[in-house]
């Protein structure tokens, strides 16, 4: 077959980059979605590689993975591998994150980016073990996953090559149908209903189609693919329990559990009534404004509950300087620095002040909210003798006026200079 470079002008400058020619065998992080399905067949037409199909399992709520493997062989990859990550993925990734309160820029719990330094471990494992000289993503140019899987591939092995079709071919979503429909590639894209997912137990993303601009509306019953619409969901309202020990859930409605089953239980439920559903408006890294739809029922339960038993087993001064430090962990995973070592020293921070967050909370789920309605903790700092409005004597309010003075002071004596000063 005849070698040629990719029909566009894009033009590599990183010595990373692999040439046509010079890799022989890909591993490609396969989804089986439109991007990657075209992929697989355009690197063997491109690159005249051998290509390696690898999907991770992170307990991905709508995916058919033994449909997806079967897909990746159809299309002519030599190898299709799926590796059960699901428990994995939930100790040493969601644990983190609910520790961290992990969210970025309001309610997006961040389930993409926790999963991408998992995908690129996995995919140079696999690489080694399959003698592959090359790894291949489906990440556009414009966006924050390319950053992550590269970034993360090349600090585990600094010798790997990295295709990123997306960033070479000359198409666009409506091209790759095109390409797709003439190349008989099996897809569930269509002009019609042309939205993008990525998703594992933590959360699912739409982009693409009206999504991309703010200026329109959503048609939510045509994008969610995990949760109910606020209208369809029950007019119920159901409670449920969740616990916690040193910030890691264990157990749900009373029974121990392990994280990834809570999470899957959480996820039945808030997604039945809607919740966890977020239209957000981000700055991605490239620092472009982007809008998706998230839909993360198990993370915004657990993240919510997190927060607010941190806040009763803390004080004010812990949970002033925990909220900058959740902010920083969030910032620095979603901008690609899973493997700084700054993440290793705020991850110290996070066990230590995670040490007495242990406790239950019932939430009431009704119509795309999780109001917590009550909260119990062995280490709750909240004592009724001194915060009750009601007759106590634990709480000496006669030296609430010595206070005040003292207190108010540098406010008094700024008012009086400026007044001099008049």
């Amino acid at each position: 077959m005849e070698l040629h470079e990719p029909q566009n002008a894009f033009q590599k400058v990183s010595s990373y980059e692999a040439k046509v020619g010079e890799v022989k065998r890909a591993v490609l992080l396969y989804s089986g979605g439109l991007d990657t399905s075209v992929m697989l067949k355009w690197l063997q037409d491109e690159y005249n590689v051998e290509v390696i199909a690898l999907t991770i399992d992170l307990g991905q709520m709508t995916d058919d993975l033994e449909a997806i493997k079967q897909k990746a062989i159809d299309l002519g990859a030599v190898e299709a591998i799926v590796i059960d990550a699901k428990e994995e993925f939930a100790s040493e990734y969601i644990v983190p994150a609910i520790k961290a309160n992990a969210s970025y820029q309001g309610e997006y719990y961040m389930s993409t980016c926790i999963g991408r330094p998992l995908l690129s471990k996995l995919a140079v494992k696999i690489a080694k073990e399959y003698g592959a000289d090359c790894i291949a993503h489906g990440c556009t140019g414009k966006g924050n996953d390319q950053v992550r899987i590269e970034a993360g591939v090349l600090t585990l092995d600094p010798d790997m090559k990295i295709i990123a079709p997306i960033r070479e071919w000359s198409m666009g979503r409506d091209e790759e149908i095109e390409y797709a429909l003439k190349n008989n590639i099996p897809i569930s894209h269509s002009h019609e209903k042309p939205y993008s997912y990525d998703e594992n137990m933590w959360g699912s993303s739409a982009e693409g189609g009206e999504i991309e601009n703010p200026a329109l509306e959503p048609e939510m019953k045509n994008i969610l693919a995990v949760c109910s619409t606020v209208e369809e969901a029950p007019n119920e309202s159901e409670k449920i329990k969740v616990s916690y020990v040193d910030g890691i859930p264990t157990k749900f409605n009373g029974k121990e559990m392990s994280v990834s089953e809570i999470v899957e239980a959480l996820n039945t439920v808030g997604a039945k009534h809607g919740v966890g559903v977020t239209i957000h408006i981000e700055d991605r890294m490239l620092g472009l404004k982007i809008r998706d739809i998230y839909e993360a029922p198990a993370a915004h339960i657990l993240i919510q509950g997190h927060k607010t038993l941190e806040k009763i087993v803390s004080t004010r001064e812990e949970n002033m300087l925990k909220h900058y430090m959740d902010e920083r962990w969030a910032y620095l995973c979603y901008s690609a620095k899973w493997f700084d070592p700054s993440m290793k020293h705020i991850a110290a921070f996070m066990d230590s002040m995670n040490k007495n967050v242990t406790g239950e909370l019932t939430f009431k789920l009704y119509k795309g909210q999780a109001t917590i309605v009550s909260i119990d903790s062995p280490y709750s700092l909240f004592r009724e003798n001194l915060a009750t409005f009601m007759k106590s004597s634990g709480f000496n309010q006669n030296a609430s006026p010595g206070f005040v003075e003292i207190y108010s002071l540098e406010s008094k004596i700024a008012a009086q200079v400026n007044k001099e000063q008049q």
